[in-house]
């Protein structure tokens, strides 16, 4: 039997979506964001009331300065009742962040930053662009990438 016509193998792909697998496609663009200045009552409050468990502190300019997240808040409320203290007013998120910030670039592959949260065991990265900040990627916004990704070529 012969073979009449044979125009090569046919492109799955064809007909179908391209698909963005970038950390920009899928970052969080509108954050909740803390001051230095505010205090840990307010972050606590804000971090209940929207079901999250972080959050970048920025300054004014916008830039990146720190992360507070419930640990942080936590550790305050445990060593206030250690030392059988009233919650401080005075205790503010610049006294108790992590200015130490592991930032992830937006235009990472959704692979790699699956890799990095892997290597890292952090939940959540900041995205930071010319020292502003951008956005935030978190290991569930990567779980809703592969899922989009697999819907459209796996």
């Amino acid at each position: 039997m012969g073979i009449k016509s044979f125009q090569g193998k046919r492109d799955a792909s064809q007909g179908k979506e391209k698909v963005h697998i970038l950390v920009s496609d899928y970052m969080t663009k509108k954050l909740i964001t803390f001051k230095p200045e505010d205090s840990l009552d307010h972050v606590i409050h804000l971090l209940i009331a929207n079901k999250i468990s972080g959050g970048p502190v920025i300054n004014d300019q916008n830039e990146l300065i720190g992360i507070i997240s419930e640990t942080d808040c936590i550790k305050h409320v445990s060593e206030s009742k250690y030392y059988n203290m009233p919650s401080d007013s005075d205790n503010t998120v610049a006294k108790k962040m992590n200015s130490n910030v592991d930032t992830i670039d937006k235009d990472m592959n959704i692979f790699d930053a699956a890799s990095k949260f892997i290597n890292s065991k952090r939940r959540r990265f900041p995205v930071v662009e010319n020292g502003k900040l951008i956005g935030q990627i978190s290991q569930k916004d990567v779980l809703k990438a592969a899922l989009n990704i697999r819907e459209n070529t796996w």
